[in-house]
């Protein structure tokens, strides 16, 4: 007997409309991620890129050491000693328990030299990440502190900047900051000379800290080293005689300025107040400023041999001519100049020996203005040294087309016109030189950089000759004589200007060449404000001339030009006969 089928259950029925929402829904949800998908890796890839790359990519960077700074001879005055820094991360430091231990962080308040409280007060906030507990420590210091083994506070290398000269060089040098950039002297100037550029490497590493693959490596740039003009026997023989001097005179402050003629090198460059870079504790802006090129002075009679050389160079006199300045005194233009007494009548050296106010009038008057004001153009009154330093003054001068027959006649004894010791030691090389202006350097240099002839090279060398009888023992700078040389200079008294006039403070000034028959370094001394009676420059600055120059001819081992003076100090063994 054949089965009967259920026909009911066999005939096919029309899908449920729930399923087809479900199938719908299905679909959309797979082209969502099918869309998304293609948005972040074909459109818009770079947001999950950074995303890994914050979890597995890393930059390491080289560390390399701040360029030294030596003198000439290879003496160190700046270098970079390894030290380092205290840090913690505030979360690290709450998550494992380390702000309650109070006994490690009386331990490390110990050695930092200051109280838990204060370094507890750095940590206190557990949302922060970094902190700097202390910089620049000795690695002694960082030892103890890593044995302590404080959770969240760890140790970074740095390096710090340390001056062994100290304030004998501070002002050329200048100082770091804490992060070893150049804040002010030669560190400023050279910061990228001297600073380079550290290499770095891009890698990618594992979640357990393995290295999977190097992504970018560049080399680094090594800092260049600075090898200074500077001569850090001379310098530190500089400083310490312009310290005697300003103590003993209870001056204000004071520059001495040593120029190698033959080169345009500067070969010391001091001021009295200094600083020590190391301990900068208690520093007070104007110990910081580089006097010998910032401030600026009335030359007074230091600018007289240009007077003279231009009377030459014109042929009004010659070398042998005689200027009368009796009675002492002249009436220019209702105004009163003279000299310190009746002189008579001078020649050329005696003008200059005596320091005669009448007679470089007389000489001035004489001349044409612009031929003059060329003379002081020409020495570099007004202009830059070239020697490429922060804060330099150019001084002033003013180039005016009318000039009163009085102002001209105190232009030639170096009033109306301001300059530097720095360009008053350039004027002075110039002479020495023949002439012969050459651009200073503080760097060393192979090879003099090109000059230019400002001056008449035999004139010049007359006025050197001229010069030699300030030295002598009726000139005004018999005490800037040098045993066995022979010295040729000019001093300077000025007054300092005041508002409506000039006041009762003095610069006392001497500035020369040694030795005088082959010139080698040019030196200018400036001592501001002496107190006391004695303020001149043959009293206040001739003896520091002297000093410096008679040691620097030994440490530089010039022949004596003068061995027929009493004077001479002869080293040797004594014994009897």
């Amino acid at each position: 007997m054949a089965v009967k089928r259920n026909e009911k259950i066999l005939r096919p029925e029309p899908l449920p409309g729930r399923f087809m929402f479900l199938l719908v829904c299905i679909c959309l949800g797979f082209v969502s991620l099918i869309a998304r998908a293609a948005y972040i890796q074909v459109i818009e890839p770079d947001r999950l890129r950074y995303e890994g790359d914050l979890r597995s990519v890393r930059v390491a960077q080289d560390r390399i050491q701040r360029g030294n700074i030596t003198d000439r001879n290879g003496v160190e005055l700046a270098v970079s000693v390894p030290v380092h820094t205290v840090w913690a991360d505030p979360k690290v430091v709450h998550d494992r328990g380390g702000y309650t231990d109070t006994r490690r962080w009386q331990a490390m308040a110990d050695v930092l030299n200051t109280t838990p409280e204060q370094l507890l007060r750095k940590v206190e906030n557990p949302e922060r990440r970094f902190v700097y507990l202390e910089r620049m420590i000795t690695p002694a210091v960082a030892n103890y502190i890593r044995d302590l083994r404080i959770p969240g506070v760890g140790l970074k290398e740095e390096s710090r900047r340390f001056y062994p000269a100290g304030e004998i060089t501070a002002h050329v040098i200048g100082i770091t900051n804490i992060d070893a950039e150049g804040l002010d002297g030669l560190e400023a100037v050279y910061n990228n000379v001297l600073t380079g550029t550290p290499g770095q490497r891009r890698y990618r590493k594992d979640g357990q800290g393995r290295l999977v693959e190097l992504l970018e490596a560049t080399d680094s740039e090594l800092p260049q080293n600075l090898t200074l003009s500077i001569d850090q026997r001379i310098q530190a023989l500089a400083y310490r005689e312009l310290t005697k001097a300003v103590r003993f005179h209870q001056a204000t402050s004071g520059s001495v300025v040593v120029i190698d003629v033959q080169t345009g090198e500067v070969l010391a460059m001091v001021n009295n107040p200094s600083y020590n870079p190391n301990n900068r504790s208690g520093l007070q802006p104007h110990q910081m400023r580089n006097r010998a090129i910032t401030d600026s002075f009335e030359p007074g009679s230091t600018v007289k041999p240009l007077v003279i050389l231009g009377a030459l160079a014109n042929g009004d006199v010659t070398i042998d001519s005689k200027i009368s300045t009796s009675p002492g005194w002249m009436r220019v233009g209702g105004r009163r100049v003279q000299d310190a007494r009746n002189y008579g009548e001078l020649d050329l050296a005696g003008i200059l020996a005596h320091s005669s106010n009448v007679g470089t009038s007389r000489l001035a008057l004489d001349m044409e203005l612009e031929d003059l004001l060329d003379l002081y153009s020409s020495a570099g009154f007004g202009s830059d040294t070239g020697i490429n330093m922060l804060g330099e003054s150019m001084g002033m001068f003013q180039h005016r087309n009318r000039w009163s027959n009085f102002e001209v006649a105190t232009l030639s004894y170096g009033y109306g016109l301001s300059t530097t010791t720095l360009q008053l030691a350039q004027m002075y090389a110039t002479l020495g030189n023949g002439g012969n202006r050459l651009p200073l350097s503080i760097l060393k240099i192979d090879e003099p950089l090109p000059g230019r002839q400002v001056f008449s090279r035999e004139i010049s060398r007359q006025v050197v000759q001229l010069m030699e009888a300030v030295t002598a023992d009726s000139g005004t700078g018999s005490r800037a004589r040098v045993p066995g040389y022979r010295v040729a200079g000019k001093t300077g008294t000025t007054r300092k200007a005041v508002a409506g006039g000039y006041g009762d403070e003095y610069v006392g000034l001497f500035a020369g060449v040694i030795p005088a028959s082959r010139p080698r370094v040019a030196i200018a001394v400036m001592i501001n404000e002496p107190a006391g009676d004695s303020y001149h420059g043959g009293t206040v600055a001739a003896p520091v001339f002297s000093a410096i120059a008679e040691e620097t001819m030994r440490i530089l081992n010039v022949a004596p030009d003068n061995l027929n003076g009493r004077e001479l100090r002869v080293a040797g063994f004594g014994g009897r006969p």
